[in-house]
């Protein structure tokens, strides 16, 4: 019986701190899912949080997230590494305009995060 009650104390806790965070241009993102970074170099780059299985990746640029769509993992990786993330990001991923590599406007976004 204290294992029950334990293990169901522990599931709640789980719930309790799954973290939601607005996406600009799409809704709110649970997280769960992610692995995140914090990022503590002066740019205005803050966080990097990646869903490897959906190859999806939200990222904190100063107070607003953003989502990049069908993002690799070695990409990801490059940007993790890199020693200016700012300038990976805009050269790498950020697209110019309407559209760009990963720009989940033009690819689609993972189901599980649809709204």
């Amino acid at each position: 019986m204290k294992i029950v009650i334990l293990s169901a104390l522990v599931f709640a806790c789980q719930l309790a701190t799954a973290e939601t965070v607005q996406v600009k241009y799409h809704g709110a993102v649970s997280l769960d899912s992610f692995a995140c970074t914090a990022v503590n170099e002066s740019s205005d780059v803050s966080r990097i949080c990646y869903d490897k299985a959906e190859r999806y990746m939200v990222i904190q640029l100063k107070a607003t997230n953003y989502h990049y769509c069908e993002i690799d993992a070695a990409t990801v990786q490059g940007l993790l590494q890199a020693s200016s993330k700012r300038q990976y990001f805009q050269t790498h991923i950020r697209g110019s305009g309407s559209d760009g590599p990963f720009d989940c406007r033009t690819h689609p976004i993972p189901k599980k995060y649809r709204q």
